[in-house]
């Protein structure tokens, strides 16, 4: 009698692999396919069937600022290592002159306080945030079109050969590395193909393509866009050596609404760490969160602007009423938006003890921009 063979998935990934991806879902919105990359290599590490010889991973990031690529990198490093700083960040607008790479590989013998320089990419450097669980490090090279030959010539060979020589003839093992490569290369031209899409302007209704998952031909062209922009500006062994290449869209209105939810528990847990073992309770109301994305929606600058709304409308008020003793841990605060000509500014109301109701404590959001 014949055998019958068993159908397999190809498309499930194992537990340790899935934590990640739910993870990541949970601190970054709206880039599920640099999500979907990352855990594809992630999973191809736990099973031991990565090239050998090469890094973990190398990724390159592109689109316009403020679409969360960088902060992408530190959920994975959140995710992995419990730390969202546990990774090396390498700002390459630091390293525009070619002699300034000493600061990453040290100074070779012979040179004036060689041993005095000490290289940011040692190997212990390297290791430092690795656990018995979770044997990854985590480098970032961040605005890359910005850095010198010397920088894309080392880079060249971590990526080839998982191996960096310092000054001192020390070498240094990337096998166990996942590099991230940042830049805003063809931001300009995304921006302008889907500019009257972006923020709160009328939105068209998803192609039926994207409901069955497969790639919209509007996310084809974006792609597109920035691996042209990519392959113009960097040579072709650069691009060959990169193992993804992943370009974030500008975010619309669901993804910076789940953004400022996001950001909404961050503060709250912020608020919780300054107010000690009885937590300030913060309440805010759907008008004041519609308010704050309407405030924080700019199309050039993504979510890095809906933030600095929430740090001047919200948490300097916040930290004000705190440090002159209005409210105080135990507490609880809500938020609300002025009704009538009094839209101009948030009120913030403490909900007192005993049967005397409510006290305003009321901030101007001129006074507060000011």
């Amino acid at each position: 009698m014949a055998a019958v063979g068993m159908l397999l998935d190809p498309m499930r990934v194992g537990s340790e692999a899935e934590t990640l991806e739910n993870k990541l879902r949970r601190r970054v919105v709206g880039q599920d396919e640099a999500i979907h990359q990352i855990v594809d290599v992630y999973q191809t590490f736990l099973a031991g069937l990565n090239t050998p010889g090469t890094p973990v991973g190398s990724f390159l990031f592109l689109g316009p600022t403020g679409s969360g690529k960088t902060r992408t990198v530190e959920a994975v490093a959140e995710a992995l290592a419990g730390d969202p700083r546990a990774m090396i960040k390498i700002d390459c607008a630091e390293y525009q002159h070619g002699h300034e790479i000493a600061k990453l590989i040290g100074s070779p013998p012979g040179y004036l306080g060689h041993r005095e320089t000490h290289p940011l990419l040692s190997q212990e450097m390297l290791n430092q945030y690795q656990s018995d669980t979770v044997k990854l490090s985590f480098v970032l090279f961040d605005e890359i079109e910005k850095a010198s030959d010397a920088l894309w010539n080392l880079l060249l060979g971590i990526l080839d050969k998982a191996t960096l020589t310092l000054g001192d003839n020390r070498r240094v093992d990337f096998s166990r590395a996942m590099i991230f490569l940042t830049s805003n290369l063809g931001a300009r031209e995304i921006e302008s193909l889907l500019r009257p899409k972006l923020g709160f302007a009328p939105k068209a209704e998803a192609p039926a393509s994207a409901a069955s998952g497969t790639v919209s031909p509007e996310t084809a062209q974006v792609s597109v866009l920035g691996v042209e922009a990519a392959r113009r500006r960097f040579s072709p062994e650069f691009i060959n050596r990169l193992d993804k290449i992943v370009v974030f869209s500008p975010l619309g209105r669901a993804e910076l609404r789940g953004i400022l939810t996001l950001e909404l528990d961050l503060l709250r847990d912020r608020i919780h760490r300054a107010a000690g073992t009885t937590s300030i309770n913060l309440e805010i109301s759907g008008a004041v969160e519609d308010y704050l994305l309407q405030e924080g929606t700019d199309a050039r600058y993504g979510a890095r602007h809906l933030k600095r709304t929430i740090e001047r409308l919200l948490v300097h008020p916040l930290a004000n009423l705190m440090a002159t003793g209005q409210i105080q841990s135990g507490d609880s605060v809500q938020v609300e938006l002025a009704s009538g000509e009094s839209r101009d500014r948030l009120i913030f109301l403490k909900e007192k003890q005993g049967p005397a109701g409510l006290s305003e404590s009321i901030v101007p959001l001129k006074a507060i921009a000011a």
